[in-house]
C-alpha cells in the first residue's frame, strides 16, 4: 500500500506573492540596489568634482573631460571616457572590498579560497 501525497493547499495570490519575495530576497535586492545607486552618485560626484579638475591640473587642456580630437565634423571626446573608467575603477574596488568584509564576515560564501 503506498500513500499518495496530498497536495497542498491551494494558496492565494498574496500568500504566493510573499512566497516568491521570501525565496528570491527581493528585497534584499532592492535596498542593494538603492544603496549601490546612491553609491555610485557619490563615487561620481567625487570623479567629477575632486579627482577630474585634480587631473586637469596637469593636461593641457586644463580639463581631463574637455580633451578630445576632430577627425572631419566629428569630435571625440576621449577625457570623458578617461572620466567614467576612474569611475567605474573606483566602484569596482569599493565593491570588492565589500564583498571581502562580507566574506570575512560569513555573509557571502568567498568562492575564491580554496575550501
Amino acid at each position: 500500500m503506498s500513500e499518495q501525497p496530498q497536495p497542498s493547499p491551494k494558496k492565494s495570490m498574496m500568500q504566493e506573492f510573499m512566497d516568491f519575495l521570501k525565496t528570491f530576497g527581493i528585497i534584499g535586492l532592492a535596498i542593494a540596489f538603492v544603496i549601490g545607486s546612491a553609491a555610485s552618485r557619490l563615487v561620481t560626484a567625487l570623479v567629477n568634482d575632486i579627482i577630474t579638475p585634480f587631473i586637469g591640473l596637469f593636461m593641457p587642456a586644463g580639463d581631463l573631460k574637455a580633451m578630445s580630437f576632430k577627425v572631419m565634423n566629428s569630435e571625440f571626446l576621449y577625457g570623458d571616457l578617461i572620466a567614467n573608467v576612474i569611475d567605474f575603477l573606483i566602484i569596482a574596488f569599493i565593491v570588492f572590498i565589500a564583498y571581502k568584509q562580507f566574506s570575512k564576515f560569513g555573509i557571502v560564501e568567498d568562492k575564491t579560497k580554496p575550501k
